[in-house]
């Protein structure tokens, strides 16, 4: 796919569309600038894989709860999926514009440098699509799409084990 294009899910036509998108930083696009901003990103995503692996392994030797020790795995692979994405696909790839596809494995080689890739983002899912009503001040009249984020497996892994232990677990915190 060409980046920034589309193609809907024919059996979920309308709200399960594949959204090719890339992602320079964190969740929703936020970034820390820079080089220097990726790799401290990289850094930061390394240590808290360490952390978790740990904390899973010292609850496992507790004999924690079996459903607490799978959401915060859920957590960790995500967390290893978009590390792996952001060290490996900008070495692999070369780059996706609205004109090119992006080839694996270029002879002139990749479009960045190790741990300075982005993240695949494809999966979008807009339930809602309508507009503002005209007397809400400022945004009336404005379209309005519900669940507008594009993301990935791995974001979609981090926040089912999140929220699983904010509506399950907080008791372990």
């Amino acid at each position: 796919m060409f980046i920034g294009s589309s193609s809907e899910i024919v059996v979920f036509k309308n709200w399960f569309i594949l959204h090719f998108t890339e992602n320079n930083g964190m969740a929703f696009g936020i970034g820390l600038g820079g080089e220097l901003g990726k790799y401290l990103l990289t850094l930061f995503r390394i240590l808290a894989v360490g952390a978790i692996t740990w904390y899973i392994i010292s609850l496992k030797r507790k004999n924690a709860s079996f459903g607490f020790i799978m959401v915060l795995s859920l957590i960790l692979a995500g967390a290893i999926g978009n590390i792996l994405d952001s060290t490996f696909y900008g070495v692999i790839f070369s780059q996706s514009t609205p004109f090119n596809k992006s080839l694996l494995m270029p002879e002139t080689g990749g479009y960045s440098a190790w741990f300075q890739g982005k993240v695949v983002d494809m999966l979008y899912f807009p339930l809602i699509e309508t507009y503002w009503p005209h007397w809400v001040p400022v945004i009336g009249g404005n379209s309005f799409v519900f669940f507008r984020p594009v993301f990935n497996l791995a974001d979609s892994a981090i926040s089912i084990g999140v929220f699983s232990i904010l509506l399950f677990y907080r008791k372990h915190f």
